[in-house]
């Protein structure tokens, strides 16, 4: 089926989503996060997982790999889609959120530019400052077992602009 016929021409005024991933990083018990460095305009001075938009061409895999070695100069390896999450911003566009998890071969990262990286313990990710949806979203990462299908979730924002996180059942 060529390009052409994907509908995307046709489609002005439909609900459109801009690709990004997010990944957690573990080495046995820990989890490695980013805290946003004070100038970045996204979550600075919070904890996140290491991650970014897709490059044109790029699948969400590979973007996070390459997100994971751009950003922590990591070498992983059991990257496991865990995930997708649509973000639903009020906005004509929205975000799709591909979540992964990978298993770092060493504890050795690289600073990065992005903001200051730390080796969490997973039980004690609750005591740090997170992305607000990081106190839902990441214990239940964490607990997922390597044959689990990903989960299908949406998140909207109510009137005080505060995250409403729902999980779709699945079958």
């Amino acid at each position: 089926m060529p390009a052409s016929d994907q509908g995307v021409s046709k489609s002005k005024d439909r609900y459109k989503l801009i690709p990004r991933v997010l990944c957690f990083v573990t080495h046995g018990p820990d989890v490695l996060l980013l805290k946003g460095a004070p100038d970045k305009r996204l979550w600075a001075n919070r904890y996140n997982g290491l991650g970014g938009h897709l490059e044109r061409g790029e699948g969400a895999a590979a973007a996070a790999q390459r997100e994971i070695l751009e950003e922590a100069g990591l070498r992983v390896r059991a990257l496991r889609l865990r995930g997708v999450v649509t973000i639903h911003t009020g906005e004509p566009d929205g975000i799709g959120l591909y979540v992964f998890t990978a298993e770092a071969l060493s504890r050795e990262f690289t600073p990065s530019p992005e903001g200051a990286l730390a080796w969490v313990p997973a039980a004690r990710v609750a005591e740090y400052d997170l992305v607000e949806d990081l106190f839902t979203l990441l214990p239940r990462v964490l607990a997922m077992r390597p044959e689990d299908p990903p989960f299908s979730a949406s998140y909207t924002f109510d009137a005080h602009d505060r995250w409403l996180i729902s999980f779709d059942a699945l079958p």
